[in-house]
């Protein structure tokens, strides 16, 4: 998001923590908060002339938190009127924007009540998911299915999921599969894992290598991105014998790519230059 999108919200993340965050009880209810608002995601994604109407800045504040009240009354929390409602009220430059701030919102939300070590564990069960998904076609294909219905594949990620995982690991990878938006279900996982590391105020580091890496040399490449970017870092590893040699970091859109493999292929792509 840019500009004015970027600042409303800014806006609205600050509502969010100071007027539903900070009680006790909207932090023990965090991931049913957050549950209800991606189903007002999902009501938005649904109905295209709703959206359009609450981010037009021409209509009335009023007027929008009034149709939300009884769009929302008897469905969700009071919580999650207020949230919509700051939502709504703040100007966006698209209706795709607000309904996209309001998805983060909707992460912040679910992930509200994970501190500490367990947004480590959050962080490594959506990516460890992600890559059992690209490593297992027929469980891909059976989360995927067109025509399925999503309390079906609900209850495949429960049966799969519960028990085994945070709460918080389980709505989000949920969401992913029920109601990926547009996205494929890798692409799901990844931004769901990007928005919780925003959140966190850090970036989230890919590493590839051959071999399983050891804790301390782990650590020493941590304080090194953590140097490099400014920020933070959360590793999350993989290993691929196609690496052969050395490190290859992919940290956003940017690759720091130290393997032997690598520099075969820069060597094979001057040459044929």
């Amino acid at each position: 998001m840019r500009g004015i999108s970027r600042n409303s919200l800014a806006e609205a993340t600050r509502r969010l923590d100071e007027n539903v965050l900070a009680s006790a009880d909207a932090a023990r209810n965090a991931v049913s908060l957050g549950g209800e608002l991606f189903e007002v995601v999902a009501l938005f994604d649904r109905e295209h002339s709703l959206r359009r109407w609450l981010a037009d800045q021409a209509n009335p504040v009023e007027a929008k938190t009034g149709l939300i009240g009884q769009v929302l009354e008897g469905k969700a929390s009071p919580s999650t009127v207020l949230v919509v409602n700051d939502v709504v009220s703040q100007p966006w430059s698209g209706a795709r924007d607000m309904t996209d701030a309001l998805e983060r919102l909707a992460v912040y939300a679910t992930v509200a009540s994970v501190r500490g070590t367990q947004l480590d564990e959050l962080e490594d069960e959506l990516f460890r998911f992600q890559r059992i998904v690209v490593s297992e076609p027929e469980l891909r294909a059976a989360l995927t299915q067109e025509g399925v219905e999503a309390s079906h594949r609900h209850s495949l990620v429960e049966n799969l999921l519960s028990g085994k995982v945070n709460s918080a690991t389980l709505a989000l990878v949920s969401e992913a599969v029920v109601r990926p938006r547009g996205r494929t279900l890798e692409q799901a996982l990844e931004y769901l894992g990007k928005v919780v590391a925003d959140r966190a105020q850090r970036y989230i580091a890919v590493v590839r290598s051959a071999h399983p890496l050891s804790e301390d040399r782990l650590e020493r490449l941590r304080s090194l991105l953590t140097r490099k970017y400014g920020r933070e870092i959360h590793l999350n590893t993989e290993v691929d014998p196609q690496v052969v040699g050395g490190l290859s970091v992919r940290v956003g859109d940017e690759v720091i790519d130290g393997t032997i493999a690598g520099r075969i292929a820069a060597v094979q792509r001057r040459l044929a230059g």
